[in-house]
């Protein structure tokens, strides 16, 4: 079946509310030197993509100035990093077997070439994403889980949720028998965090509110916390020899409530500011008991290609919320900007 030469995606002009999430008839785009054409099956919704959208980045020196994710957003620009597909088109120079076969994008653009490579922008952001029913990617940064028994709606949750959670675990060093925290659990990263850090068997303390709580420890938290309580008594209780590794995406308060239930040696990562980003805590609670204070931006392309390899064989079940057909873009994320939910949402083009 050939490519169109048209295609429909959800994109904005400027910085808004959901309204500037505007539908479009545009050019499918063609594959460069080193890159594939993706019809695109899922695309889930982020965090990201509400605040690309609202410009809330802020910049270095200037924390309320709007925004994109690493500056000034090139419109009109076509959202939605977590692409699943399959390969339509191999562009110049790419190995034309790749056509057909059934693929997830790393949505990362990496500052290198190499395996440690950082993220300095996202797909979706830098440069146009999966909110349409085709997108390019540099062949390189396409996995083939063909084999994979997810469906194309698991798979498309996990370059961004599951790829920032695994690069919060590894960069925190988490391992087997250790105890993490995780703040925020019923969020996509949250849940994805809970999930990854079970498999890798540590003992996993979680922090959630309300409803979601069973859905929480379903997912593989040993033990839930409720923020709406006493959380540190809570904590010290669950935990009274200290937590190894904070996985936090809440940062806020919690940051200098907590750093003082670190172990010795114990590491606290942090991946979001939901809770707050201006913070304040005792850096003699950091440096008398050797513990560190860890950022941590999405993953490495060696982080990226764990979690694929995880993907192949289904060791985590990702959650699937609901799922939306790309002309309900706008109130998809409507939806997921008022947080009722647990899992992901999910764009099918």
């Amino acid at each position: 079946m050939g490519v169109p030469a048209t295609m429909h995606a959800a994109r904005i002009t400027r910085h808004g509310g959901p309204e500037v999430l505007e539908q479009a008839e545009v050019p499918v785009p063609a594959p460069q030197t080193g890159e594939v054409l993706v019809r695109v099956s899922a695309v889930a919704l982020n965090n990201t993509d509400l605040w690309t959208r609202e410009g809330a980045y802020g910049r270095p020196g200037d924390p309320k100035a709007t925004s994109g994710w690493r500056g000034p957003v090139d419109f009109p620009r076509i959202q939605g990093a977590d692409v699943a597909g399959r390969v339509a088109a191999a562009g110049p120079g790419v190995d034309e077997s790749l056509v057909g076969r059934r693929v997830v994008v790393d949505p990362a653009v990496y500052d290198t070439d190499g395996p440690d490579a950082n993220p300095v922008g996202l797909m979706g952001s830098e440069r146009d994403g999966g909110y349409a029913e085709y997108v390019t990617a540099p062949a390189a940064r396409v996995h083939d889980v063909t084999e994979s028994p997810l469906t194309d709606e698991q798979l498309a949750t996990l370059p961004t949720a599951y790829g920032t959670a695994l690069g919060m675990i590894e960069r925190g060093r988490l391992r087997e028998g250790e105890t993490a925290l995780v703040s925020g659990a019923s969020g996509g990263v949250g849940i994805a965090l809970v999930q990854l850090a079970r498999a890798r068997g540590a003992r996993v303390l979680a922090i959630s509110s309300g409803s979601k709580i069973d859905a929480v420890r379903e997912a593989g938290a040993h033990e839930v916390l409720d923020r709406t309580g006493d959380l540190t008594g809570q904590l010290a209780a669950a935990a009274p020899d200290g937590v190894d590794v904070a996985l936090d995406v809440v940062a806020g308060e919690l940051v200098s409530e907590g750093l003082p239930l670190l172990r010795e040696g114990g590491r606290w990562v942090v991946a979001g500011a939901l809770g707050g980003y201006g913070i304040t805590f005792d850096v003699r609670r950091l440096y008398l008991h050797n513990a560190q204070l860890i950022g941590s931006a999405m993953h490495t392309p060696t982080h990226f290609a764990l979690l694929m390899d995880l993907a192949r064989t289904a060791a985590v079940q990702p959650l699937v919320a609901a799922s939306y057909p790309l002309d309900q873009a706008a109130r998809a994320q409507e939806d997921l900007s008022h947080r009722t939910h647990v899992g992901k949402l999910v764009l099918r083009p």
